[in-house]
């Protein structure tokens, strides 16, 4: 019992002698957030920008991770769109506080953007394949206006005419509730075609024009999105969807709608989730990318469409070292079920998802997979200030180019192959080859390929995104 009593004694002399080292060390790894500063966010509200940042005032951070932690908010506050430049840094109070500053240059937020476009799914179909017929052109305006009301929000619309005509209104709201967790968008569109594909041949849109209406489309939507996370988005949509066709149409291709139908209506409900940890949505470098969707076309008992789809995405992306940067990406989609209409077969070569070597093809199909590689070195990555201009949002100009190296592999299955005369849906599809990236204000990235597939067929392809 003695001896019990003395262990007790000295080990509580132990830990109670010279306190002081053990809180110096303790504090001595941390620094505490006394305050965030943020400048330059005229419109924006602080809120909106506060709402992707990690660090907040009062917050104990390790000294070690606060380096990478202000990077990150940088481009998290960068990927919101809403700035032509972001600066985080840390400047220290004292031995123990910082305080956290935000500069921000904001973007020019409305636009009026006169549209000549290209009725084609790219440049390069309408260069190669249809004649460069200026006769296959739109025009029109298009209106964004970012940041409405200086909450993230927007309102699109689009006013076309010439080979095909569309009118399109959006507006979207991300944050609806106090928490800034849930959003909310309405929209409508309509459309309506004199020519229109009404089926594929040898992996080629075969199309037919007529001077009276081919093919009239009208969708409304409401989508509700949650964002319970920095990096995670849940999007839930439904869409009223209403479709015709002129009896033309439904000759040349039966399947159109299938059956011979000239009309097309059903409601869809579709849900995506998200995963989004890319250093710049624009063109990342570095991160990495998830998504997954699930869609169910026609949900009432008078819809006439019944089809079931899920497609899914993961890309990673990381510097290898020396201004050289890698990135990975694998892709799919499966659906039900086997007897589509023609208008919802689709496989690879209709949006962003094809083996580049095969722009000019589209491969129709219930399913497919694709594979991606990129290598790229960094030529030029600069910021220039043009002092001549008087307008800061335009002002500021960064410009970097990338050399690319690339390799692709795809798969289409497609169990109506043989009626579309495909030859390139069941078997194994690669290219590769060599381009350059173009990267600038307002997320413009232009492209210029040299690509060679495994028909050993050849060709320059062009591409330009933007995101005004």
């Amino acid at each position: 019992m003695l001896l019990s009593i003395l262990f007790w004694s000295l080990s509580l002399a132990d830990t109670t002698a010279n306190p002081q080292p053990v809180a110096d060390s303790v504090q001595a790894d941390y620094w505490v957030v006394r305050s965030v500063q943020i400048r330059g966010n005229q419109r924006t509200r602080e809120r909106i920008i506060l709402r992707e940042m990690e660090l907040k005032a009062g917050d104990t951070i390790r000294r070690p991770q606060l380096t990478g932690k202000l990077a990150w908010d940088q481009r998290k506050i960068t990927n919101t769109n809403l700035f032509v430049t972001v600066d985080v840094a840390a400047r220290e109070v004292d031995t123990q506080q910082i305080d956290i500053d935000v500069n921000l240059k904001e973007r020019w937020y409305f636009f009026v953007i006169p549209i000549f476009d290209l009725a084609d799914r790219n440049f390069n179909e309408w260069w190669y394949e249809r004649g460069r017929s200026l006769r296959r052109t739109i025009y029109g305006a298009r209106l964004n206006y970012k940041n409405v009301t200086g909450n993230a929000d927007r309102l699109n619309a689009i006013f076309e005419f010439g080979f095909a005509r569309r009118t399109q209104v959006l507006y979207t709201l991300p944050y609806i509730d106090r928490a800034q967790k849930t959003g909310l968008s309405v929209g409508a569109s309509y459309q309506t075609n004199k020519e229109v594909a009404y089926r594929s041949a040898l992996d080629k849109l075969v199309y037919f024009r007529s001077e009276d209406l081919m093919r009239e489309r009208f969708y409304t939507n409401v989508i509700l999105t949650r964002r319970n996370q920095f990096y995670n988005f849940h999007r839930l949509e439904l869409r009223y969807v209403r479709n015709s066709i002129a009896d033309t149409v439904a000759r040349l291709n039966p399947d159109y709608f299938l059956d011979g139908q000239t009309r097309q209506r059903y409601f869809l409900l579709s849900y995506l989730f998200t995963h989004d940890r890319r250093d710049a949505v624009a063109y990342p470098l570095q991160g990495h990318y998830f998504n997954a969707a699930a869609n169910q076309y026609g949900l009432l008992p008078s819809d006439n469409l019944r089809l079931f789809e899920l497609t899914a995405s993961y890309t990673r992306y990381w510097p290898v070292g020396a201004r050289f940067y890698a990135s990975n990406s694998l892709r799919g989609k499966l659906s039900w079920p086997e007897r589509q209409p023609y208008i919802n077969l689709r496989g690879l070569g209709y949006t962003s998802d094809f083996v580049r070597g095969y722009e000019l093809y589209v491969i129709d199909g219930q399913r497919y997979g694709l594979l991606r590689n990129t290598l790229k070195y960094q030529l030029l990555n600069t910021r220039k200030h043009l002092r001549w201009m008087p307008l800061k949002q335009f002002n500021t100009v960064p410009l970097a180019l990338y050399l690319n190296v690339f390799g692709d592999m795809g798969y289409v299955n497609n169990s109506m192959a043989q009626k579309y005369n495909s030859r390139l849906a069941n078997s194994l599809l690669y290219g590769g080859g060599l381009a350059l990236d173009i990267v600038t204000f307002y997320n413009i990235v232009g492209r210029i390929s040299y690509s060679v597939n495994r028909q050993g067929q050849t060709g320059i392809f062009f591409s330009f995104t933007y995101d005004l």
